[in-house]
């Protein structure tokens, strides 16, 4: 039987769940990530016959509100919505407050959202297509400089993976936020930016932006091609999304909730909700979200190597 169909009514047996479930996630509240865990978080307490709060603990780049799940008890009434910025990128450039291994001190649930990031510039740039960009980074003193919303995002990721594939100089210009380097972008005072594409879809809807590069195709976007497709040995970072619970939940309670979950995460009306905010669904089993951290955590680990704090 499809694992699609409507969730029964749960079981009493295990009591479980008999009070409201916190839904943690470490962004801010407003975005579009924050929005997805809002739309899952309804359908679920729609599913499980409780309240389900989302509660935002942004900081540290995802740390603060990631070590609190953690630190949460072992019950089932806690749950996290994290992107793979506090999960991998955080571990490496910055493992004194990312001092947790999400693999052991989590249990990952499943994968159910990506959002590609996306390399835009303004409608106005004076080149057209990413060879155009590479060949004016070569040519001018100082390179291009290329915004991204923040260290350890997967914009600066990414244009260290573009200069390890084009081998031109792409200055990483770190911002607090996707909004205020947007509005440099916009202003002139940068070249490109690299964000999650719903940080820039209307501008590239507008005309106001134009996209060179996408991490990942995307069903609105269709022209955008991906580095790869240009002929380059890399991809852009994208950003995904997954639940967790802390490490040591009883398996009753994950075996009552991933039905739910999954159902809540697939479902139609969340779909509907989140493309126009550049997100996908995509449902991932807990091994599945288990090989992306440890294979993208490798990957970063060794892209930056001892430029990561500390050398690590």
């Amino acid at each position: 039987m499809s694992s699609l169909l409507a969730v029964p009514l749960i079981s009493r047996a295990n009591d479980y769940p008999r009070m409201p479930i916190n839904l943690v996630t470490p962004l801010a509240a407003g975005d579009a990530a924050d929005r997805a865990a809002r739309l899952i978080g309804q359908e679920l307490s729609k599913l499980l016959g409780v309240a389900v709060t989302v509660m935002n603990r942004p900081g540290a780049g995802g740390s603060l509100g990631t070590q609190a799940v953690i630190r949460a008890p072992k019950d089932g009434y806690t749950l996290l919505y994290a992107q793979n910025s506090p999960l991998t990128i955080r571990r490496v450039i910055d493992p004194e407050a990312a001092n947790y291994d999400p693999l052991t001190d989590l249990t990952p649930l499943a994968l159910t959202t990506r959002s590609p990031s996306v390399l835009v510039v303004h409608k106005d740039a004076p080149f057209k297509t990413i060879k155009e960009m590479v060949d004016l980074a070569r040519q001018r003193s100082g390179g291009i400089n290329i915004g991204n919303a923040g260290p350890g995002s997967v914009g600066e990721i990414s244009v260290q993976l573009m200069n390890a594939a084009v081998g031109a100089p792409l200055n990483s210009v770190n911002y607090k936020g996707a909004a205020p380097a947007v509005t440099d972008l916009l202003g002139g005072y940068i070249d490109a930016v690299i964000l999650a594409l719903g940080a820039v879809s209307a501008h590239i809807r507008s005309g106001s932006l134009r996209a060179l590069a996408i991490s990942s195709p995307f069903p609105d976007f269709p022209a955008i091609p991906t580095l790869r497709k240009l002929g380059y040995n890399a991809d852009l970072l994208g950003v995904w999304f997954g639940f967790f619970m802390p490490a040591g939940v009883p398996g009753h309670v994950i075996d009552t909730l991933l039905p739910a979950l999954e159902q809540a995460a697939r479902s139609p009306a969340v779909s509907a909700q989140l493309l126009p905010s550049g997100m996908t669904q995509e449902w991932g089993s807990r091994q599945a979200l288990a090989e992306e951290i440890a294979t993208e955590y490798r990957s970063i680990k060794e892209l930056l190597g001892p430029t990561s704090k500390n050398g690590k």
